[in-house]
């Protein structure tokens, strides 16, 4: 047997839980609750919370938050919702004369999802109560001590953040930049941490009802005075939330979408999600013996290239919330689709955007008379787009949980609704403004979210959790670990650590929804000789440094060799773990 390949990190190995985070501050959240005899979702909903208060360069409590569980006890896997409608009154003309949706500001969040999405997953599969799972991030609102990588998003993004009034109180208080070290606070989002609690205690104490408690937490952020404050200071800086916008939300449970890939079943959320472009990927590679071409060869990722860009395709002309839009889901995900579609990756790179038809797999659902065609709207801002975090855990049981916490970022600018200390979310600019498209902006529908928890069973056992920051990228990025994982048989944090590609050939969700025909993004560790190949194949590369790829993968999960738990985090973006 060949010795394993040296790692920057260790991979984390354990048998009470394991939590993988984004920054140190959410990790002992989470594993606080795991100490004190809770869950995995008891500790993810915590981890989540925590990320909501310390990572607000890319997360913030006004954001949204996909998640997916995997239930052990039932063998059920499920996923929420987390992702909130635009508001009511949103509609194209709001934005035809700027040719694309705002990114930040009052006009660019989404209904906050977070809070709803953290109570259904305490309610429907924890133990604990909002009391405890928040406790952590209450003392962190309180103050912590500012950190590098946060403190350099402050500076780059004050001239940005400080337009609006209650986005300049609170990030920087005194007109200044905090120091590295410096205790941070934001005792206005700890007031509302509180006033949520305080809701459910006094409900528990009542009722002594869980469940019902839970849900009145829940309720004073979406039916009270919070609710109120959120929409009036969206209104008064030119948004359109209304307090029915927030009264009248309430996520779901739904049922996952899967895929079988040389014995592991993968789930992933609907089509209101970006999610199943990674199942139709697998689809398409499935068949293709890549573990012959080797990890990274130039046969290896000009194959998966070309897989990426017919599964990105579809996602673009046909992905949209299920409730605003007939997706030929079954279709998109059947085997002899895929079959269909592989036979399209040839020798050379594609330059072209090619959709497939797949309602022609699809009995059920009616080809409408004109096809949508995915194109770029309005003019790029230079400053780019945002980004996201991840929360991944596995507990004793094997229960798994998976969510990708986003928006209410710094980056571009954030909008903090009045004395809430609630920065708002920036997931409106994924709408398209074409009436044609199935992700076209309707008040009240969903945008087709990038943010794609993922589960994977082996043998109908717990195998992973994994999630990751990239926007467009994340399930590319999710793909790469997959891959090493599943066909070359990496453990996990080797699988993670190993040289990553990113296609920018897919329109972008963001901003513009641009697209860069035929661009691949690789890391340097790739030989020179394979990225020449990929060259003279016709890909056009954006040679990055070693480990510069924008992401951040964490996994955890069971190993089924031994039944041990264990779990990686990325050197890139500076994840976090911890188990034992």
């Amino acid at each position: 047997m060949a010795p394993p390949t040296q790692t920057m990190r260790p991979e984390i190995l354990g048998q009470h839980g394991i939590v993988a985070a984004g920054r140190h501050y959410s990790i002992e959240a989470g594993v606080r609750m795991l100490e004190h005899g809770g869950n995995a979702v008891d500790a993810g909903v915590a981890t989540v919370f925590a990320a909501s208060v310390v990572e607000i360069s890319h997360f913030g409590f006004g954001g949204e938050s996909p998640v997916m569980i995997y239930d052990a006890k039932t063998h059920e896997v499920i996923v929420i919702n987390g992702q909130g409608p635009a508001p009511k009154a949103a509609t194209l003309d709001l934005f035809k004369a700027k040719g694309k949706i705002d990114g930040n500001g009052p006009l660019g969040a989404t209904i906050p999802a977070v809070m709803d999405a953290m109570a259904i997953a305490l309610s429907a599969k924890g133990t604990m109560r909002l009391e405890h799972v928040m406790q952590p991030a209450i003392e962190l609102a309180d103050g912590f001590p500012m950190y590098p990588f946060l403190r350099d998003h402050f500076v780059r993004e004050r001239a940005a953040t400080e337009q609006f009034e209650w986005s300049a109180k609170t990030y920087y208080p005194n007109g200044r930049v905090p120091e590295i070290g410096e205790i941070f606070r934001q005792p206005n989002l700890a007031r509302t941490l509180r006033a949520i609690v305080a809701a459910e205690r006094a409900a528990f104490a009542r009722t002594h009802d869980r469940r019902g408690a839970i849900r009145a937490g829940r309720d004073a952020f979406y039916t009270g005075n919070i609710a109120r404050t959120i929409a009036a200071a969206d209104r008064s800086a030119g948004g359109v939330f209304t307090y029915e916008d927030l009264a009248g939300y309430h996520g779901q449970i739904e049922k996952p979408v899967s895929t079988s890939f040389h014995g592991y079943d993968v789930y992933k959320a609907g089509a209101w999600n970006q999610g199943p472009v990674l199942l139709q990927t697998l689809n398409i590679l499935e068949a293709i013996d890549l573990k012959s071409m080797g990890a990274n060869s130039a046969d290896y990722i000009h194959t998966v290239h070309e897989a990426i860009k017919l599964a990105f395709a579809d996602r673009n002309a046909f992905y949209g919330d299920p409730a605003f839009a007939t997706v030929p889901l079954v279709g998109l995900l059947s085997k002899p689709y895929a079959a269909e579609r592989r036979a399209l990756i040839g020798p050379r790179a594609s330059l072209d955007q090619r959709p497939g038809n797949p309602y022609a797999f699809d009995p059920d659902v009616k080809e409408p008379a004109t096809r949508y065609v995915p194109h770029a709207q309005g003019v790029a801002t230079p400053s780019g787009v945002g980004d996201t975090t991840c929360v991944d855990v596995v507990d004793k049981a094997g229960n798994l949980f998976s969510a990708s916490p986003s928006s209410g970022w710094l980056l571009g600018g954030a909008f903090i609704a009045g004395d809430t200390g609630v920065p708002l979310s920036n997931r409106m600019q994924v709408f398209d403004l074409d009436p044609r498209s199935p992700n076209v902006l309707v008040g009240g529908k969903r945008p087709r979210t990038t943010l794609t928890p993922t589960i994977v069973l082996k043998g109908g056992r717990p195998f992973l959790a994994i999630s990751t920051p990239g926007g467009d990228s994340q399930d590319q990025q999710i793909l790469n670990v997959l891959l090493n994982m599943t066909v070359f048989g990496m453990p996990i944090q080797e699988a993670i650590e190993a040289p990553r590609i990113n296609s920018l050939h897919p329109f972008s969700s963001f901003d513009s929804h641009e697209s860069e025909p035929g661009v691949l993004e690789i890391e340097n560790r790739v030989p020179a000789a394979v990225r020449d190949a990929l060259t003279a194949r016709g890909h056009t590369l954006h040679v990055l440094g070693p480990y510069d790829m924008s992401t951040g993968v964490v996994a955890v999960g069971v190993d089924p060799a031994n039944g041990a738990l264990r779990g990686g985090a990325d050197v890139r973006r500076e994840r976090y773990i911890f188990g034992w």
